[in-house]
């Protein structure tokens, strides 16, 4: 017995010598991956051989390149130069789409990131003429009166039937208003929810494809349910201009529950288009500069 442990390595010093933890040990024994040496009758201790190192290498060699344990095993039982040949450019391939997966991830908090920056930095309570580029829209036609943030989850869950991903991790969640609706001036309800997909976005489903668009915009501190005051403010604007309404409006969150319980540092922006045929000539000299840049330089988001 002696004789044999002076040739064995306690469970302990094993873990320290390959930086892992005693309990990852325990489970390579219970997946079958790593039986002791030897493990002692009165005492239950585990003991491990130096033959036995190159193996648990191979496993911690093979789990860096995230390998299923199920995998390592397989091969473990079954070692020979075309079966690691076979998982290794298995695993290759599946890196190559965790690193598109990443990739993707990254830039959505890139566009987090502008978002926030955009909401921290813009002028609240100013019309302003805005260029919105062109994008991919999905939208579900309903009826929605929005006394609270809760009341747009079922139209977000609506918006999440049959899909792959989340909404969630989905472009960005909006509410808007008919074209006939706001002619009306009917700001109490509106008329769609939609969601506004960013370019990597994987939607299953119909999408809809939105032109570049000029249109007239708010900017507040506040959240939906404050919002018919400013639809007032952008109507009485574009009364004033004679500027012609084209399309539904685009009303969305920028900062909100989803980000913080300071209900002061919520920013809401509303979109409502118009046509370019629209601009009068009798408007003065300062609003067509801004309409002239605007449909001259291409700039995302351009805002003067």
């Amino acid at each position: 017995m002696t004789q044999i442990k002076e040739k064995l390595f306690q469970i302990g010093d094993v873990a320290k010598m390959f930086h892992i933890s005693v309990g990852s040990l325990r489970h390579y024994e219970k997946e079958g991956l790593l039986q002791p040496e030897y493990i002692a009758p009165k005492s239950n201790y585990r003991y491990y051989s130096i033959r036995q190192f190159e193996v648990l290498n191979t496993i911690r060699y093979l789990r860096a390149l995230d390998m299923p344990l199920y995998q390592i095993a397989d091969f473990i039982q079954n070692r020979n130069i075309n079966k690691i040949e076979e998982k290794l450019l298995k695993q290759k391939e599946l890196i190559k789409e965790k690193q598109k997966q990443l990739s993707m991830i990254e830039r959505k908090i890139d566009h987090r990131l502008s978002t926030l920056y955009q909401a921290q930095h813009c002028s609240l309570n100013e019309i302003k003429i805005v260029k919105k580029e062109s994008s991919n829209i999905v939208w579900i036609q309903d009826t929605l009166q929005l006394r609270s943030h809760l009341d747009l989850e079922y139209a977000i869950r609506k918006l999440e039937e049959n899909q792959k991903e989340s909404v969630v991790f989905l472009g960005k969640v909006g509410v808007g208003i008919s074209r006939e609706e706001l002619l009306k001036e009917q700001f109490d309800q509106y008329s769609l929810a939609f969601l506004l997909l960013d370019e990597e976005d994987n939607f299953t489903g119909e999408i809809q494809k939105l032109s570049e668009e000029i249109g007239v915009s708010i900017s507040f501190c506040g959240e939906h349910k404050e919002s018919p005051q400013y639809y007032k403010r952008l109507l009485q604007y574009i009364k004033e201009h004679s500027l012609k309404i084209c399309g539904f409006s685009r009303e969305i969150t920028m900062i909100d529950y989803g980000i913080t319980n300071h209900r002061e540092q919520f920013v809401t922006e509303i979109f409502i288009p118009i046509e370019k045929k629209s601009y009068p000539l009798k408007t003065d000299s300062s609003f067509l500069l801004k309409v002239f840049y605007l449909l001259t330089f291409h700039k995302p988001e351009d805002i003067y």
